[in-house]
């Protein structure tokens, strides 16, 4: 059944989502400027700002959504969200439920917005212990008509662990990676290796800076773990220390196909 949906930004994520679900045959109302009434009519809002505005924004609007109203948002942290936003979401005539599409691309902003890009994907979304489960599942009905194929519920301390991990050190490491001289001459030196370690370099400084930050903490203990298992690679080869070594590569590939 058609729906009246609420988009509050329009880059790659929003933009994406509000393409997708006009091809599934619901109406689109953009929130940037909208009047109290526009977003009264959405049955769905899906906030699709930086981190650091999702909870400010929700805050702001929360007289104008309707009873009944699913809230959610895409933001790639969720401790700095969430619990924020529990006193005022226990209280509402609409349900809120943290949400982080696990999709993109290299490339951010509307042009790049894609109906197709969370098909397959994964959604992660954290409610609340005292979140009816039903409307969990109305939910996730709703985003499976865009072509999620995975939902995933979890607080967000574990979701920003997790993160900090799968995602945002892989962009700390692969910018890092990438600042080294050696870069600058390296056509016809490089292959699938080195096009995998900087796929994820080309990121919006901006927008990843306030997920760093947002998530500081967790990124940064697992910024330390990182950094102590180099320094035995680099401990290793100072020592000229074959054994280490070999032991070191080995455990590294008997983790990766544990993970598989």
């Amino acid at each position: 059944m058609a729906m009246t949906i609420g988009i509050r930004g329009r880059g790659l994520i929003g933009g994406s989502f509000e393409k997708a679900f006009r091809r599934a045959g619901h109406a689109i109302v953009d929130l940037k400027g909208a009047s109290p009434d526009e977003i009264g009519t959405c049955e769905l809002v899906i906030v699709c700002l930086p981190p650091l505005l999702v909870e400010p924004w929700i805050r702001e609007h929360a007289d104008d959504f309707a009873d009944g109203a699913l809230v959610t948002d895409a933001a790639g942290v969720k401790g700095a969200i969430v619990p924020a936003l529990e006193p005022l979401a226990r209280a509402a005539r609409w349900t809120y439920i943290g949400g982080h599409p696990m999709a993109g691309k290299e490339k951010s902003g509307y042009a790049n917005a894609d109906a197709d890009l969370y098909r397959g994907a994964s959604m992660i979304l954290t409610p609340y212990a005292w979140t009816s489960p039903a409307q969990v599942e109305r939910l996730k009905g709703i985003l499976a008509e865009v072509g999620f194929a995975r939902f995933v519920l979890t607080d967000p301390q574990h979701h920003d662990e997790m993160i900090a991990y799968t995602s945002q050190l892989a962009h700390a490491v692969s910018s890092a990676y990438v600042r080294d001289p050696l870069a600058a001459s390296h056509l016809g030196f490089s292959a699938g290796s080195y096009q995998d370690m900087t796929r994820v370099a080309t990121v919006d400084p901006d927008i990843w800076t306030d997920l760093f930050l947002s998530n500081r903490e967790a990124l940064g203990a697992t910024l330390e773990r990182l950094l102590a298992r180099l320094g035995e690679y680099r401990d290793a080869l100072a020592r000229s220390d074959a054994p280490t070594l070999r032991r070191l590569l080995a455990e590294g590939r008997a983790a990766k196909e544990k993970a598989l």
